[in-house]
Formats: structure tokens, sequence, C-alpha cells
């Protein structure tokens, strides 16, 4: 048998891909990693997760001071937007960790491949001019932003979420295509700016496969904060006219068309794996009818010696899931049992307050039998009233019979954070006694837990 270049061969250097290269070289094997893009990161850390959230942060301090909010705290300032500083932080926060990915390897003795990968066979890769051979090959391609029929991204006026990133000036008023995650966040982000933001949404409620109560909750602080929702409506057509678009929104049910006018628009209406261009036939392999990949639970594929992770199999399309996949995939090929509990991924929304949730739904746990459920509102909270931040609760919910927990719901100002806790609660299989009898810190906003916990036996102390 002719030499393998690689040990491992990682196809895309996303949250998936880079952290699986890493962990491949930790554990000895001779590594490369496929990127097209100048930066490692993939879309998380170049134009996702990372700049998103350094756009979400400035415009909240922003919006702190000119809303008055820190005034009422006794902090009084003049305050006017520097947008062009506010995108230079965003810029320098995805140059520093990209290039420590870059560091890392290089410490790990990780080589970089640059270029678009096309598999030539069922262990062979090429990559430009170059057609490299591996014993192991990792599908780590991610996914990118799905398009909404007839609507042509122009990158000015018409946007994805790349493109809602750098807007040179504040719209004056801007239409958010979907209300979910992304949707949201950005559209947030440009409310606190000073534009006018409506979100349409073709189901009857934002933030689809979170607890139901959590969504009604979400949308009410959000029309609180200035959003407007126009929901259970579609979208069926954006007509750009020099620097204004005019969308035609139609009942999702069926009814009269009526139009709405936005100097921007952004397509926010979910995410398709990236597999297009990368000759799986030739290695044998095909995708499902969602366009996905399918593994097995140690994340092999259909032919035995290639691997996929991340966004392009089957599941919730999240960073931290990818990372995790990464690195059982790697412990996996090197004869190590790697394992990821797919029923303890968190979810987080990085609006203010945050929307976080880790494991079943009210409604879900609920179909599968009996559940107990404890709530406890932020605003009886101590912190959480000290930082004049009230709006939210926390919701455990519980079976009935065990009391193990099924799920737990947060929004809170640091819901992201928070749930950490309960999603390690969750893999140790805790019960809601097991959270409400340990000792939580004074005064935290993760008390909360601990007195929705304590609401799940019926004996939660600050209400």
């Amino acid at each position: 048998m002719a030499d393998y270049d690689f040990d491992v061969l990682i196809i895309g250097s996303g949250p998936g891909g880079y952290v699986a290269a890493i962990r491949a070289a930790q554990l000895g094997l001779k590594t490369g990693c496929v990127e097209s893009r100048d930066t490692l990161g993939g879309t998380c850390l170049n134009v996702g997760c990372i700049p998103s959230k350094a756009m979400l942060h400035a415009s909240d301090l922003y919006d702190e001071a000119v809303s008055g909010r820190l005034a009422k705290l006794g902090v009084k300032v003049e305050t006017s937007l520097d947008l062009d500083t506010m995108h230079g932080q965003r810029k320098d926060a995805v140059k520093q960790l990209t290039g420590g990915i870059e560091f890392l390897f290089r410490k790990n003795k990780v080589e970089w491949l640059k270029g678009y990968a096309s598999f030539t066979g069922k262990d062979s890769v090429k990559v430009g001019d170059r057609e490299v051979r591996a014993k192991n090959i990792v599908i780590a391609t991610g996914s990118s932003v799905m398009p909404l029929p007839g609507v042509t991204i122009d990158q000015k006026v018409v946007v994805d979420s790349t493109g809602a990133l750098e807007l040179p000036s504040v719209p004056k008023q801007m239409v958010v295509i979907g209300g979910g995650v992304i949707g949201l966040e950005l559209g947030s982000v440009w409310r606190r700016l000073g534009a006018k933001v409506t979100v349409v949404e073709f189901l009857d409620q934002i933030l689809p496969g979170f607890d139901g109560e959590v969504r009604k909750e979400a949308n009410k602080i959000m029309k609180k904060q200035g959003l407007e929702f126009r929901l259970s409506t579609k979208v069926t057509g954006v007509a750009v006219n020099g620097d204004t678009a005019t969308l035609t929104l139609e009942p999702a049910a069926g009814g009269e068309a009526t139009t709405l006018e936005a100097d921007a628009v952004l397509v926010s209406i979910g995410r398709r794996p990236n597999t297009e261009g990368l000759g799986l036939d030739k290695a044998g392999l095909a995708t499902n009818q969602r366009g996905q990949i399918e593994t097995d639970h140690r994340f092999k594929t259909a032919v035995d010696g290639i691997w996929a992770i991340g966004d392009v199999i089957p599941g919730p399309m999240l960073a931290h899931k990818a990372e995790d996949e990464g690195i059982a995939v790697a412990e996996n090929i090197a004869g190590l049992t790697g394992i990821v509990n797919h029923a303890v991924i968190p979810s987080v929304v990085y609006t203010n307050p945050e929307i976080a949730g880790v494991g079943l739904t009210e409604e879900a746990a609920k179909e599968r039998g009996e559940v107990k459920v404890g709530k406890f509102p932020m605003a009886a909270n101590s912190r959480a009233k000290t930082n004049h931040e009230p709006d939210g609760f926390v919701k455990v919910i519980a079976d009935a019979k065990s009391d193990r927990v099924l799920g737990v719901w947060i929004i809170a100002s640091v819901g992201g954070t928070m749930i950490a806790q309960a999603a390690q609660a969750m893999e140790f299989g805790a019960t809601s006694e097991d959270i409400a009898y340990t000792c939580h810190a004074h005064p935290t906003h993760s008390e909360a837990i601990k007195e929705a916990a304590m609401a799940v036996l019926g004996k939660p102390i600050h209400i």
C-alpha cells in the first residue's frame, strides 16, 4: 500500500475542524487541515459567533448610555456613535482569535493546506494543484446561509448575516426576515444603534425550537425594547430600487398582500450544510434529503475511513456541538472512546437579556410523560434586582417520578453563563433536589436556578 501523507486530514477549520485537528495532533497523529479562507476559524470566528458578540456587547454599552440606563445609576455621560471604531474593535477581536488558532496549529504541528478540497477517491483529496492521501478524512465544512427563493442578496441593501455585520451606517428602517437566533441578535444590534427594526417570521412565534413559555416572554421583552414583530407572515418578494427595498408580505395562512419599505433587509431564515463541491460521489458518499452527511454515534460515515462532524451532520448547528464532536472524532480515530451526549447541548441567544436552554422543552417533556415544573422570576433575584435587570425567569423541568432534570430554560442578563451549571447537572443525571440543596453564592444570578429547583419541590424561598 502506498504511503499516506497524513494520518488524519480535516476538511474545514471551523470550531469542529480546528479542534479536531489540534486534538488529533495531541494524540500523536500526523494531521493536516484544509481551509480556503485567509484565516482559520470558519464562519464562527470570522463572520459569525465572535464578531456578532463584539457588536452585541458594544451596542449594548451604547444603548445603556443613550437610553438613560446609566444615568439612573448616577453615571452621566455625553454620547455619540463612532461606528467605524465599533467595527474596528470587532475586526480586532476576530484578528486576535483567528491568529490564536494559527499559533496553535504551529504549536501542535498541524499542517494548513490552503484552498478548497475535493475528493478524488475514498482516501484522497485534491487541494488546488496538490493531491494528498490520508488514512482518515474528517469532513467539517460547516454551513452557509440558506437563500430565500426569489430574493437576491447584494450585501448592500439586502444582506445576509455576514453583510449585516459590515453595514457602514445605521439603517433607518431594517427588516429582518426570520425570527430565529441570528436574526434576533443582529436585529438587536442595529435597533440599539438607532434603527427601527421589524422582524418578519413565518411561524406564529419567534425562536422555533425553544420552550413555548420562553418564546412568548422573549417576544414581550423585545417588543418593550422597540423591536416590531410581524408573526405568521411570509415574505413573497423583495424589490430593490436604489437604496430602498420594498418587501411584499402575506399572511402565512394566505390573504391580502401588503408592502413594507426598508433601507436594509437581513435574510436570516436558517443555514444549510456545505457539502456541494466536495466530490462526495468520488468517495462513495451521498447526502440525505437535507443535504447532510449521515454518521453513526462515533461520527463514521458509510465509507470506512471517512468521518463527519458539525453542521454537515444532523443535529443543531452550534459551534460548541461541533467542538465536542471534533474532540470525540479525533479520539475515536486514535482508538480511544470519544462520546458526545447530544441530549445535553445548550443553546443561547445573546440578546439582552440572554435566552438559554438545555434539554427538553416543557412541551416535549410532557409528550414523554408526567413532569414537574419550577419557575423563579429574575425580578425576585437579589443580584438581578441590584443590577436593575428584572426581566426573565428560570424554569426547571423534572420527571414527576424520578425528579431527574429533563430541561432548564433561562431568560436573564447572564443566561448564557448560567446555563452551564444546568448542563453539567444534567450530564451527571441530577435531580431538581440535587440542585436545590447545592449551596449557591449570594448574591448571584445563579441563585435563581437554585430557587427554580426548589420551586419544583414546592418550596421556593423568595416568592
